[in-house]
């Protein structure tokens, strides 16, 4: 990988954080991408030429579309717009798992596996297509006699182990709605979404293993049961053998359910724009928003993205480090890999469990050759330290991933020498919930800037918008996307106006993402975190990931979360709460140090007010940095549920510090 750099004396560092440094991948990676073979028999020479072509949107996907979906019957047409809905590959006749399982059987690929799976305590399994067929169908088989039909819903509520995305598969398959829950939630949490959406069934395990305990999951269940009339059943399956609650009216054991049940199931046939799932977003306060996605345009979307942004060949090894309860997993483990007969890695545990190299070993093990998690991960495994890194064989890997959050340059840096060895281009992608999938994302032809998602992805018409609903450059604003795309939400399930409301009052026939953005003059996009994450000091908006960012540079920093306290004549002034590196002395000076490193790096608007050390920061189980929950703790308000935190203890961690 070449960079630019005008003055070679200066520091590496230094010149790759300046936005015109940019990182060229290494030539045999573009040349043999899957996008430059599509540009070539397109008759298209440049990134820059894509771009433009690409906006043409019907066009566009219409043709990409024909690389990756089969159709029972084709569209009448490409996409419909009627502000705020769209329908895209209207009048065709699909269902998603004819391209994630059925088109691999009988070819091959039935026998190429499809998961390998690491439970935490160290047991493995093998999935080949044709046994994730096979047990799809038989629970698909399963449901329809339990009397779930198309359009029912079904609540999943699974750890990360193979049955999950076999129980949403089956659902796809016979047309019902999942809502996977996230196992990380409480009962609370469970029950409010099952109940919101009407689930017929549940389906859930005994326990599952974090960090060498047990998870009762089952017990969780049943608390949420016991205020939910619409479920008639629950489906349990045994991942660790504890003996559990047992309901004989309602309970139901995987195993024997699917026991004598065919191995053949017909799939339902659907239109494109019909309903596959239901998933609810997380971190908010009040009621769960139930974001609906649809099988056609959804499938196009996740699978073309990751096609061409992790350029996916028959011969990789495809691990999204991510939870499936969240949409990464969703569209990046289960349904865009399955659909290009991808080789996917399962983990279930904890990423520095039992050892910091737990990952390293996995890679090693699996021969891992693309990597796809979170900037978070990233800097827990930088506050580990190089030497777990060193212990294991990384060469496999050919490209990395960032997803989730703002990955500031440091983490960048860092990713892409330790883990990729400064030969692997990393893949910074953004998107929601809401998108399904990747928005704005390099492709392996683009040249990359540190900390930027770089450009929306081909057929993506992205923007800054100030409050006037007008583009700016290098400033923060509202990010928008100003066409439709084919993975984008139905709606909110059951709740059309506040679906308009929160994404389309703001901008008239705009779609709001609730992120602030910069870009800049080379039409790179900077993300700052959400816009209800923007602390406004003395009039200025500053992203708090920015001061983050700017906090972890300094290296005795691991990690840091920021918030903004109510301040008299500011408005809001800022709190930083710092995990030091291993090994690191807090004191009164490494404070004032690190005060004045953030004041030159970002400006003295942007110097914390308040600089407090503690041991570790109140995260959710996928990594994210709860600032909600610090927030309400150093303020003195009420929490909330904490129960989604991987770390509770972490919150009273930020008691004491404060």
């Amino acid at each position: 990988m070449v960079i630019e750099m005008a003055e070679e004396k200066k520091d590496t560092i230094a010149v790759l954080l300046e936005e015109k440094r940019l990182f060229h991948p290494p030539e045999d990676i573009v040349e043999n991408s899957n996008v430059k073979k599509w540009m070539n028999e397109h008759g298209i020479e440049t990134y820059e030429e894509l771009l433009e072509k690409a906006k043409d949107i019907e066009w566009f996907w219409g043709e990409v579309s024909k690389d990756v979906v089969n159709w029972y019957e084709p569209p009448k047409k490409i996409l419909e717009w009627k502000p705020p809905y769209a329908e895209w590959f209207v009048g065709a006749k699909y269902n998603i798992v004819h391209d994630a399982l059925d088109k691999h059987i009988g070819t091959p690929r039935e026998n190429k596996v499809a998961y390998y799976f690491e439970g935490e305590p160290g047991d493995t399994r093998k999935l080949t297509y044709k046994d994730l067929y096979v047990r799809v169908n038989k629970l698909a088989n399963a449901l329809k006699d339990l009397g779930v039909k198309k359009g029912d819903r079904v609540g999943i509520y699974l750890p990360m182990i193979p049955e999950l995305p076999i129980a949403m598969l089956a659902c796809a398959k016979i047309g019902a709605i999942h809502s996977v829950v996230f196992s990380g939630f409480s009962a609370l949490a469970l029950r409010e979404r099952i109940n919101d959406c009407g689930a017929k069934v549940v389906i859930t395990c005994d326990s599952f293993y974090r960090r060498g305990k047990k998870v009762p999951l089952k017990k969780q269940t049943d608390e949420a049961l016991k205020e939910a009339p619409s479920v008639e059943h629950c489906i349990v399956y045994r991942r660790t053998g504890d003996e559990v609650p047992w309901n004989k009216e309602r309970d139901l054991w995987w195993d024997d359910l699917i026991k004598d049940k065919p191995e053949e199931c017909e799939t339902e046939k659907m239109d494109a724009n019909d309903p596959l799932f239901i998933l609810y977003t997380s971190g908010t306060t009040g009621k769960p928003k139930g974001v609906v996605h649809r099988h056609g345009g959804y499938a196009v979307g996740v699978a073309t993205t990751l096609k061409w942004v992790f350029d996916i060949k028959d011969d990789d090894i495809w691990w999204c480090a991510a939870d499936i309860g969240w949409i990464t997993g969703h569209s990046y483990i289960v349904y865009g890999p399955l659909i290009l007969g991808a080789t996917s890695v399962i983990y279930e545990g904890a990423p520095d469990y039992p050892k910091p190299d737990r990952w390293w070993e996995i890679i090693d093990k699996y021969k891992v050759t693309i990597l796809y998690t979170s900037p978070t991960s990233i800097r827990l495994f930088m506050k580990y330290g190089e030497e777990w890194v060193k212990k294991h064989d990384l060469s496999s890997l050919r490209l990395l991933g960032s997803v989730g959050e703002p990955i500031n340059p440091e983490a960048w840096i860092w990713y892409y020498k330790n883990i990729g060895k400064e030969r692997c281009p990393i893949m910074d992608t953004w998107w929601q919930t809401e998108t399904g999938q990747f928005m704005i994302a390099p492709l392996p032809i683009t040249p990359l800037k540190p900390g930027s998602a770089t450009k929306p992805f081909p057929g993506i018409q992205a923007e800054v918008f100030d409050a006037e609903g007008k583009p700016i450059k290098n400033a923060g604003g509202n990010l928008v996307i100003l066409k439709p795309w084919p993975a984008m939400l139905k709606g909110f399930y059951g709740d059309p106006e506040r679906y308009k409301q929160t994404y389309w009052s703001r901008y008239p026939n705009v779609y709001l993402a609730g992120d602030v953005a910069r870009k800049d003059d080379d039409g790179y996009f900077w993300l700052q975190g959400r816009a209800d994450d923007v602390l406004n000091v003395s009039g200025h908006r500053i992203g708090n990931s920015e001061v983050e960012s700017a906090l972890v540079s300094h290296p005795k920093v691991a990690e840091a979360a920021v918030i903004g306290k109510p301040h008299e004549l500011k408005g809001e002034c800022i709190v930083a709460y710092v995990v030091l590196k291993e090994g690191v002395e807090p004191s009164k000076q490494l404070k004032e140090e690190l005060r004045e490193h953030v004041a030159i790096q970002m400006g003295k608007i942007a110097r914390p007010d308040e600089v407090w050390f503690v041991k570790d920061l109140p995260k959710t189980r996928s990594g994210k940095i709860m600032r909600r929950v610090i927030r309400a703790k150093a303020l003195g308000q009420d929490v909330g549920d904490t129960s989604t935190l991987a770390n509770p203890e972490a919150v009273e961690e930020i008691a004491r510090a404060t």
